[in-house]
């Protein structure tokens, strides 16, 4: 019996996964990404995304927000201006919304209909039924929704994994860049996972594969 509803939950995820991608083809444009970010997760209009870390998130906001777009962040009293403006995004068309309370659903649906990209770090347990909501409100406005922590029924969960930060030697020097591998997972599909900088140590992002002149942490 556990195995049969395995397998049925498998085959329903590859079904969802087929269907996204019948959605990606009928023309929901891509927002912009940075180009360091572009080649691990790119976002789509109508799209919900879940996110695990910060950095990450952040890099998502900047792609659009460099590109000219409006972009919103509800419930981080914690958001790190300095870190958001030194990765590219534009505060003068950031949305905060720090503190909503028990009406930040309210505040998130009303920020879908003029923001290209909502961040948002729900309270706790976001219901199906809400999400649902909120996924036909993003289709109808071509709006994107990146959620830091767990949201149902996401297109893609973006993870992080081995961190490390580099700029220090024995004792000596300063933090100046951090490696990482950032793991995309779509469906019931095999995670695919590219190696950056995040930081660089031009605090922007950028493929790992580029050399920066720093010395590793010991």
């Amino acid at each position: 019996m556990a195995t049969a509803l395995l397998t049925r939950t498998a085959e329903i995820d590859r079904l969802r996964e087929r269907m996204r991608r019948l959605e990606d083809g009928q023309a929901r444009p891509e927002l912009a990404a940075l180009p360091g970010l572009a080649r691990a997760v790119r976002l789509r209009a109508g799209g919900s995304y879940e996110v695990d870390g910060a950095c990450v998130a952040l890099a998502l906001l900047a792609g659009p927000s460099r590109a000219g777009a409006w972009c919103a962040v509800v419930g981080m009293p914690d958001f790190g201006v300095e870190a958001a403006a030194e990765l590219g995004v534009v505060l003068e068309r950031t949305i905060l919304v720090p503190e909503p309370g028990e009406s930040w659903l309210e505040a998130t649906a009303a920020l879908v209909d003029v923001a290209a990209l909502v961040l948002v770090r729900p309270p706790g347990r976001v219901p199906e039924s809400t999400a649902g909501r909120l996924a036909a409100r993003l289709r109808k406005r071509g709006a994107a929704l990146v959620s830091l922590g767990p949201w149902p029924r996401a297109e893609a969960s973006v993870r992080l994994a081995e961190p490390r930060w580099e700029g220090i030697g024995r004792g000596e020097g300063q933090l100046r860049a951090r490696r990482l591998t950032v793991e995309v997972r779509r469906g019931a599909a095999p995670p695919r996972r590219t190696d950056l900088w995040l930081p660089s140590p031009d605090s922007d992002v950028a493929p790992a594969g580029r050399p920066v002149a720093v010395r590793e942490v010991g």
